[in-house]
C-alpha cells in the first residue's frame, strides 16, 4: 500500500482514458452548431435504453427535473400524498412541494438505509383513515446505489393505484433480481450529475420507461408542453431539455461503464472484507446488485463519526457525511411534515435520525483500487 491521497471522488483518470473521442466528439457539436436537441441526444437516449434494457429513455436536463417532469405526467398536485423516505437527498422531496402535494416522509431500514415497505404501509394507511390526502405516489430511492425493494413498492402500489417512481439517481447499472434499474416502477429518474456512476459535465439527466405513452408526456413536458409542432403548446411544462454537449459527452462515458460498475463492486467486497463485524455497513436484500455509488458505513454516533473523519483526513483519505440530518427535519419541509398526518401527527422516524449522526462514506470511484479501500478501512478500524 501507499501513502498518496484518495479522493472520495475522482473525475480526472476517467478523463484521461477517453479524452482523444471527448474531443472528438465536443469539436462535431461545436461544429454542427446544434446546441438543443442534436442528434448526440437521440443517440444517448437509445444507448441508456439498451444498457438498462427498457422501452424508451428521455434525455432531460437534471436528475431533480425528471422526478419533476414525471409526477408533472402523471397530474400530482394539491391534495396529493407523495411517500418518499426521510433519509435522502431533498431533490426527491422539494418536487411534491414544488408541484403543491405533500411529502409524507417514510422511515428507512437500518440494514438497506432504503425506505422501510412496513413503515410506508403503515403510512399510507394512516393517510387514509385521515381522508384530507389521496395517496397518489411512492418514491423510492435506490440510497447509496443499493435498489429499494421494488416487488414489495410495487405491489404496495398497485394495490392501492398508486404511481411508482425509481429515483435511480445514485444507482444507474445497479439491478434487482436481474433486472436492471429502469425496469422497476412505472418510471425511474436519473441524475448524470458529475459524480454519479455514470456523470455528466454539467447537470443532466434523464427518464426511463417501459410506457409508450408516459414517454410522451416526458418528451412534450421537457420542452414547455409542446406538441407535434413548436408553437402548438398542449399542456403547461418547462424548460427541462438535455444540452446536446451533455448528451455526447454521456455518449463517449458510456463505452467505459460496465467496466467500471465492475471495479466498483470489487472495491465494495473488499470494503466488505475489512469492515464486516466492526462497522454497520450497508446490507443488500437477496437478489440485489449495488452499483456503488457510494460507499457507506454506519459507526456508533457522532462522536465515533467525527473521530473516525478527521483521521481519514489527517491520513489523506475522503470522506462524506450523506446525510447529516433528515429531510423531515430540515426547515424547508417541517411545515409539510407536521400538517401530512394530523392527529397526534406524523410517527416518528427513528432510524432516519440515528443514520444522519451515524453514516460516513468513504472514496468509491473505478480508478481506486482494492489495496486503496483496505488502506482506508484500516484508518476506519483503528480509528473507531
Amino acid at each position: 500500500m501507499t501513502d498518496r491521497p484518495i479522493a472520495l471522488f475522482d473525475v480526472k483518470a476517467q478523463q484521461a482514458l477517453i479524452r482523444p473521442e471527448l474531443d472528438r466528439r465536443i469539436a462535431a457539436v461545436l461544429d454542427s452548431g446544434r446546441f438543443i436537441n442534436g442528434p448526440e441526444v437521440a443517440e444517448l437516449e437509445a444507448t441508456l435504453a439498451r444498457f438498462a434494457g427498457v422501452a424508451h429513455a428521455v434525455g432531460v436536463s437534471s436528475g431533480t427535473d425528471a422526478l419533476q417532469i414525471a409526477m408533472m405526467a402523471e397530474g400530482v398536485g394539491p391534495g396529493d400524498a407523495v411517500f418518499l423516505p426521510a433519509f435522502t437527498y431533498t431533490a426527491t422531496a422539494e418536487v411534491p412541494l414544488v408541484l403543491g402535494a405533500t411529502p409524507v416522509f417514510v422511515d428507512v431500514e437500518a440494514e438497506t438505509f432504503n425506505i422501510d415497505i412496513a413503515d410506508l404501509a403503515r403510512r399510507i394507511a394512516l393517510v387514509k383513515r385521515e381522508g384530507r390526502l389521496r395517496p397518489r405516489a411512492v418514491v423510492g430511492v435506490d440510497l447509496f446505489g443499493l435498489p429499494a425493494d421494488w416487488r414489495a413498492i410495487e405491489a404496495i402500489c398497485a394495490a392501492e393505484q398508486m404511481f411508482a417512481l425509481d429515483d435511480a439517481a445514485q444507482a444507474f447499472g445497479a439491478s434487482l433480481h436481474g433486472q436492471r434499474l429502469g425496469r422497476w416502477g412505472h418510471a425511474a429518474a436519473l441524475s448524470f450529475y458529475p459524480t454519479k456512476t455514470l456523470g455528466a459535465y454539467g447537470d443532466a439527466g434523464a427518464l426511463l420507461t417501459d410506457d409508450a405513452d408516459r414517454a410522451e408526456q416526458y418528451r412534450m413536458l421537457r420542452t414547455h408542453g409542446e406538441g407535434k409542432t413548436r408553437y402548438e403548446v398542449e399542456r403547461t411544462g418547462m424548460n427541462g431539455r438535455l444540452d446536446t454537449l451533455q448528451a455526447t459527452i454521456l455518449c463517449a462515458k458510456m463505452t467505459l461503464l460496465e467496466d467500471e460498475l465492475a471495479q466498483r463492486r470489487r472495491l465494495g467486497a473488499a470494503y466488505d472484507d475489512a469492515l464486516a463485524g466492526s462497522v454497520g455497513i450497508q446490507v443488500a436484500r437477496e437478489g440485489a446488485e449495488n452499483a456503488y455509488g457510494l460507499y457507506t458505513i454506519r459507526l456508533p454516533d457522532a462522536a465515533a463519526r467525527a473521530r473516525v473523519q478527521a483521521a481519514l483526513g489527517a491520513a489523506q483519505v475522503g470522506s462524506g457525511i450523506y446525510y447529516p440530518k433528515p429531510l423531515h427535519h430540515q426547515p424547508a419541509y417541517a411545515a409539510a411534515h407536521a400538517g401530512s398526518i394530523g392527529g397526534n401527527g406524523p410517527p416518528p422516524l427513528p432510524v432516519s435520525e440515528a443514520l444522519s449522526q451515524q453514516v460516513l462514506s468513504l472514496p468509491m470511484h473505478p480508478y481506486m483500487t482494492e489495496d486503496d479501500a483496505r488502506r482506508a478501512a484500516g484508518v476506519v478500524l483503528t480509528n473507531l
